[in-house]
């Protein structure tokens, strides 16, 4: 049987496109400084493959460069039960079917985890290249924050309550 993470986090990007490299770097943090049942996962942000890797998890945190036309470094958290995600922010995609298709896939399949997440950090400069911009930077360490303290809200309780 396969062992079940109660939170999986999934850094989103392309390592040698700038800015949407952020995913990435956040997942590999967060990652450094996670409790067991947390699994942390990196991809390239193709629908289905999301699809598949969240749903043997309770809560899903999503990390990805997004271009919404807001200044670069702007912070965009989408909590999926209570808000729809626009699909011009993952514009810069290289997948048609992307992180916002697959989260309306699931939605409509009744396929989606108990509590999903979405950070979207608008990014600066998507060209080739390797690095990240500094207000891209800047807020990645801000995102990486905000994920711990969302790990510890979606933290496992005791099971003693309800016996």
């Amino acid at each position: 049987m396969q062992n079940k993470h109660s939170i999986l986090i999934i850094g989103i990007g392309n390592p040698y496109r700038g800015d949407d490299a952020v995913g990435l770097r956040i997942a590999q943090d967060v990652k450094k400084k996670t409790p067991d049942h947390v699994n942390v996962i990196e991809q390239s942000g193709e629908g289905i493959s999301l699809m598949d890797s969240w749903k043997d998890s309770d809560a899903v945190i999503l990390i990805d460069a997004v271009h919404s036309g807001a200044q670069p470094g702007t912070i965009h958290r989408f909590d999926v039960h209570t808000q729809t995600i626009p699909t011009k922010f993952f514009h810069y995609s290289t997948h048609a079917f992307g992180v916002a298709e697959a989260i309306e896939l699931a939605r409509a399949l009744k396929q989606l985890p108990q509590n999903l997440i979405v950070y979207g950090i608008e990014g600066k400069c998507f060209e080739a290249g390797i690095g990240l911009s500094l207000e891209v930077e800047k807020s990645a360490q801000e995102v990486v924050k905000r994920v711990q303290q969302d790990i510890h809200n979606c933290s496992p309780r005791k099971y003693t309550e309800h016996h």
